[in-house]
């Protein structure tokens, strides 16, 4: 699972815009977003790398949230 900061998310249509440009990359993959925090959670076999690429190609640059330890 791939946690993402994607600052300029801020509607509905923004969430379904990202979530076909990750599933164009993994049709597999499943997308949960939370406007409010303006975070995505992607299950995807792909790296963390093609997720921020295709993101930013999307219109959506993301950068990763740091998961504290456990």
């Amino acid at each position: 699972m791939h946690l993402f900061h994607v600052p300029g998310m801020n509607c509905g249509g923004c969430i379904r815009a990202i979530a076909r440009a990750v599933q164009a990359l993994d049709p597999q993959a499943r997308v949960e977003a939370d406007l409010e925090t303006r975070t995505i959670k992607v299950a995807s076999r792909q790296s963390e790398a093609a997720l921020l690429n295709v993101l930013s190609n999307g219109g959506y640059p993301a950068e990763p949230v740091a998961r504290p330890a456990a």
